[in-house]
Formats: structure tokens, C-alpha cells, sequence
């Protein structure tokens, strides 16, 4: 749910032990770091309803050597494989899923969404997939672990405590101008019988407007997507014709606008570009990084 303001030390985040430096935008509390041997960033909002496990990870707590250091979740950018295979487990086993019960998507900035079944269990981590161009994940089965990758890309996280239903979608600028947001809902509820008013979501740690600077060609689709009234509080223009982006509020709007309850959203406050020594940013380290990976599973 969107949360007040609450009083306490800026930049710090309410909850357990804030202690792994992260730099918090607001006061709110959207998060709980989750500080075990492999730490990892919890949303409130989803484990009050006791139905999943769910988290986002950080570059801390993994075995992963130089630029990729520590936690690194991809297979596909040099690092080695019996590294990454170790990074799943350690956060795995954090979070409360096998790697075993995982599923990975498939990213190329779609708006593609991939319901998963139990014949994909494991897919992309421990066996190979039979899929490409799939940037979300829905699932009504217990135990099946949804996973999608970041490193400054918006996460979004869905999920329905009444159908029992979860889903899992990676937002870039061009997943948000599609609205991969509402793609995912409007699959919930056709597939599932979602009510999009049950449904609670969140928006994932990802670069914050103040370090997302674009040129008119992304503002331009952002035009064509999204009505006019709302510019003002997605993109200002600079006095170098660039333009600085807010990729959180855009996909808050796109919840709102698939029927989501304003209460029922929590927004992200971490910014993966301000805290770059603690989460992946492609715009701080370019292609020499590790990726990031958000997870949400139904408990069985």
C-alpha cells in the first residue's frame, strides 16, 4: 500500500536493522532489508498476506570475482557458471525457494507474458528453456519461484491474496510505454479471474528520475502513451534538450489506471543508479556488472 510519510532519520528505512548503506529517496517503508548471510530486500506489503515467498536481491552475499562481484544472477554475461549456479542457491535459500522450483525469464524488452505451469519448473536455471521474448510471468501454482532480471529496469511485482495468483514483469522505458503493467493484470484476470481491485503490486528498485536522462525520442512515446495531463509528472526538459524520465511514477499510473486499489501499490524508494556499490546499475558501470533478480513464489 502507499505509505505516509513517517518520522525517523533521513534516508533510512523503517523496519528491521537498516544496515546495508542502502540511500532511501522518502521516509517511507516500502522495504525491509532482510540481512542474512545472502541479503536481500523484502516488501511489506506482500508478506503481511503470509501467502509468499518474494524479494529482490542486492550485489552483496554471493562468490562472483571482480566487476561481477558478489552476487551476480546472469548466466549470460561472462561470468562463471558454477558461480551464478552458487549466487541462485545462496539466495534462494534466503528467500525460501529452490533453485530446483525456479523459473527465468527471458528478456528482450517485450511486453510479452508467459503463464507458467508446472512444465516449466526450473527453466533457465537449472535446465534449459524452450522460450524467448517473455519480460513477464504469471503463475497460480504453489512452489513455482517467478524470476526476472534488472540492473536499472523497473520490476513489477503483482500479487492476487484472494485467486492466489502472483506475477512477475521487467518494465524498461519500452516495456512502460506498452504498459507490461497492465498486460500482466488484464492476463491475471482473463486467465485467473483476477479482480484487479484484490490485486496488491509494487514497483521494484530501479534508476530513479533524477539519474534517467533521455533523449525527445523516448519522451515522444512517452507522449503517445500516456495522456497529456500526466507529463508534467513523468519528464521535465533541460536546458541541453534532454529530458529526465520517472519511470516509477509512469508504471504507477498504469497500475492505477488496470484498476488497481491506490492503497494496494507500494512504490518503490532505492534507487539501483544512487546505490550502485549495493544493487547493479547499467548506467553507472555500463556492461562490467552483474545482474540483479526480483523473486516471488505461492507458498504451497
Amino acid at each position: 500500500m502507499r505509505l505516509p510519510d513517517e518520522p525517523g532519520n533521513a534516508g533510512k528505512q523503517r523496519g528491521a536493522d537498516m544496515s546495508l548503506g542502502l540511500v532511501y529517496k522518502n521516509k517511507k517503508h516500502i522495504f525491509d532489508e532482510i540481512e542474512k548471510e545472502t541479503p536481500y530486500l523484502s516488501y511489506p506489503l506482500f508478506e503481511d498476506t503470509g501467502l509468499v515467498n518474494q524479494g529482490f536481491s542486492t550485489r552483496l552475499g554471493g562468490v562472483s570475482k571482480g566487476y561481477y562481484a558478489s552476487l551476480n544472477l546472469s548466466f549470460d554475461r561472462g561470468d562463471r557458471k558454477e558461480a551464478v549456479a552458487e549466487n541462485f542457491r545462496r539466495i534462494g535459500k534466503a528467500i525460501g525457494v529452490r533453485c530446483e522450483d525456479m523459473v527465468l525469464s527471458k528478456q528482450t524488452h517485450t511486453t510479452n507474458v508467459r503463464i507458467v505451469t508446472e512444465e516449466d519448473r526450473g527453466k533457465g536455471i537449472v535446465r534449459d528453456r524452450d522460450y524467448t521474448d517473455v519480460d513477464g510471468l504469471v503463475t497460480d501454482v504453489p512452489g513455482l519461484c517467478l524470476v526476472t532480471t534488472y540492473a536499472d529496469c523497473v520490476p513489477l511485482y503483482f500479487v492476487d491474496p484472494v485467486r492466489k495468483v502472483i506475477g512477475l514483469s521487467h518494465s524498461g522505458w519500452r516495456g512502460t510505454v506498452g504498459k507490461i503493467g497492465r498486460k500482466t493484470v488484464e492476463l491475471m484476470h482473463s486467465r485467473f479471474g483476477s479482480d484487479p481491485g484484490d490485486i496488491l503490486a509494487a514497483v521494484g528498485p530501479s534508476v530513479c528520475m533524477e539519474c534517467y536522462e533521455v533523449s525527445y525520442d523516448v519522451i515522444g512515446r512517452f507522449k503517445e502513451s500516456f495522456d497529456e495531463k500526466y507529463w508534467d509528472q513523468l519528464f521535465y526538459e533541460k536546458p541541453d534538450g534532454k529530458y529526465q524520465l520517472d519511470l516509477w511514477r509512469a508504471n504507477e499510473l498504469i497500475f492505477l489506471e488496470s484498476g488497481i486499489d491506490p492503497e494496494h501499490i507500494a512504490v518503490t524508494n532505492v534507487c539501483t543508479h544512487c546505490n550502485s556499490k549495493i544493487l547493479y546499475s547499467h548506467r553507472a558501470s555500463g556492461d562490467r556488472r552483474g545482474n540483479l533478480c526480483a523473486f516471488l513464489a505461492l507458498k504451497k
